[in-house]
């Protein structure tokens, strides 16, 4: 099957991704050991057919047809809320109303990966092996160098 026959199926770690998992193992030594990328990689795509089913099952999309332009927008709207949510909560340093043993960030940012996992699963989309190939990707361009980063105009956040 190719990638437009699953759309909108939750068909996670069928991509080939051997270059920039091989690019990402030998960049990465002592707590993220070389097979920690592809159980990431893995554990991401679970992730992903998790928050999805779980969404699904509770009715989230319930009528919605997830390649709608405007259904997207709504739910890149939802994600920015609660990394908006997650930035209040940090500065103000409170701690979650629905889980109060944990800060407000922490949850919030949690909601922020469960929705863009639901969103990502819902219209089928490769996020796992998009994750892998942008850390590959990053490792390369010189303004994620801290060298560069340092000199005069270069990124400082």
């Amino acid at each position: 099957m190719d990638k437009k026959t699953t759309s909108f199926v939750c068909a996670t770690s069928q991509y080939p991704y051997d270059a920039t998992l091989r690019a990402a193992r030998e960049a990465l030594s002592g707590p993220c050991e070389r097979d920690g990328v592809t159980k990431a990689l893995v554990g991401l795509g679970q992730m992903m057919c998790i928050c999805y089913t779980l969404s699904k099952r509770a009715g989230w999309w319930n009528g919605i047809d997830p390649a709608d332009p405007y259904v997207f927008g709504t739910k890149i709207a939802l994600i920015h809320s609660e990394v908006t949510e997650a930035m209040e909560g940090g500065r103000k340093g409170l701690m979650d109303d629905h889980l109060p043993h944990r800060p407000m960030e922490e949850v919030e940012l949690a909601d922020a990966i469960i929705r863009i996992l639901d969103l990502a699963g819902a219209r089928g989309l490769d996020v796992e092996g998009a994750v892998i190939e942008k850390l590959a990707y990053n490792m390369q361009r010189p303004d994620h160098k801290i060298d560069v980063r340092a000199e005069a105009g270069g990124k400082k956040f």
